[in-house]
């Protein structure tokens, strides 16, 4: 018998909806990264940074320009000269003609301005790439506390409908003493008051949830009202020392790398601008086409090398100094940042410490106030204590179960944060 009852309920989990099954938190990041529009305009930044490398690049292949175009002169151009002491004129080029070439140039020497662009082109992808995956992070740390939260919420509606229904027991209690005569109708009055008080504390905490489940399928770009279900399941926090833990921190931060490879782009940026007042040498070379029937060859190939040097420019070391200075900006930023990052590996370190105290201390209490409670009903149904003594013992249950589960949600979310301190998330 116990065969065909595995056998059947194994059954019904293979037809349960797909809807049915609790989602993991690496379900939802992996759903974020797909559909969050933050992270979608991350991937896109990184493609148009891509397509800006590739144009630095370019700057080193041959440029091949065609034109082509038709003049007409309101006279034929023609030339003077004297002959035997006669003036004679004949024309030179057509009233009307037709213009063609077709030349390439290709830069054979630039002073190292080409590959100064194409080092502050790779810089600054490393940069945008470093920030697609900080944004990555920073979606990944959203979804977790929206995940958390709703388990958080749906712990305290658990905690807020099981206070509705302990004194839903203690108010039939009270009425079967005030039917016997042995409590005033004070008591009933007041248990009643503190129900209806726990009942209002149910409906806020359904609001609650709502809401945190809302913003958790906003995050996901889900439809705001679908149906939420999660695990109880979380990434453990990483191992290591507080000074371990920050020296990585320093080292793998994605926002770090992205400034530190912004200073290196713009490094090169000014570097490029210096090499343009340097010699640049190309090599040009094609064909050209002119119309004139007066002119014994139309049509010419022709190649020349160019030297381009120039010799002052009012503009380009003011603007290789503004680059400079940008530099200059963005490391002060980024020592800013590394402090920060350190402040928030220890904050986040230091939380986990705490609400792991806070868990110890709360088990503890649980299981003496539900004791306590437990106690004090049998008393009051004996006769031997009040009132007040019942609603306080069980004001004090319900505020125990509300500080382990805010504890436990605590503790996982430090962990979280100390990931994403870590840049590990």
């Amino acid at each position: 018998m116990l065969n065909h009852k595995n056998l059947l309920f194994g059954l019904l989990m293979v037809f349960v909806a797909p809807g049915a099954w609790a989602e993991t938190l690496e379900d939802a990041w992996d759903s974020a990264i797909n559909n969050n529009h933050q992270i979608k305009s991350a991937k896109a930044d990184t493609s148009a940074s891509e397509q800006q490398l590739n144009s630095a690049q370019g700057q080193r292949l041959p440029e091949l320009n065609v034109s082509s175009g038709y003049t007409q002169f309101s006279e034929t151009p023609a030339a003077k000269t004297q002959i035997a002491g006669q003036t004679a004129q004949f024309n030179t080029t057509q009233a009307g003609s037709v213009k063609a070439q077709a030349i390439a140039s290709v830069p054979i020497f630039t002073s190292g301005r080409i590959s100064h662009n194409i080092d502050a082109a790779e810089a600054s992808l490393q940069a945008v790439q470093s920030n697609e995956t900080a944004s990555v992070l920073n979606i990944k740390m959203q979804v977790a506390e929206a995940y958390i939260s709703v388990l958080r919420m749906e712990s305290a509606l658990q905690v807020a409908q099981s206070h509705v229904d302990t004194l839903g027991l203690h108010m039939k209690d009270v009425n079967n003493l005030l039917d016997q005569g042995m409590v005033a109708r004070n008591d009933a009055l007041a248990a009643n008051v503190e129900l209806v008080n726990a009942q209002q504390l149910v409906v806020q905490a359904e609001n609650q949830l709502d809401i945190a489940k809302a913003r958790y399928n906003q995050l996901l770009d889900r439809n705001l009202a679908d149906a939420v279900k999660l695990t109880h399941q979380f990434p453990e926090a990483p191992q290591g020392t507080l000074n371990e833990l920050s020296s990585t921190a320093i080292k793998q931060r994605p926002e770090l790398v992205a400034l530190a490879q912004q200073i290196e782009s713009l490094g090169q940026q000014a570097q490029s601008v210096k090499a343009g007042l340097l010699p640049q040498v190309a090599v040009n070379g094609g064909y050209q086409y002119q119309e004139n029937r007066y002119q014994a060859f139309q049509g010419m190939w022709m190649a020349n090398v160019g030297v381009d040097w120039k010799i002052f420019d009012g503009s380009s070391g003011h603007r290789s100094d503004a680059i400079t200075k940008q530099a200059m900006s963005l490391k002060e930023q980024r020592d800013d940042l590394s402090s920060m990052i350190g402040l928030q590996v220890r904050q986040a370190w230091l939380d986990i410490q705490e609400t792991q105290k806070r868990i110890a201390v709360t088990r503890q209490a649980i299981a003496q106030a539900d004791e306590n409670l437990k106690v004090t009903t049998d008393r009051y149904q004996q006769g031997l204590s009040t009132n007040t003594d019942v609603l306080k013992a069980e004001d004090l249950r319900t505020t125990t179960h509300v500080n382990l589960n805010n504890a436990t949600y605590d503790a996982a979310l430090a962990a979280l944060h100390l990931r994403r301190a870590v840049g590990v998330l």
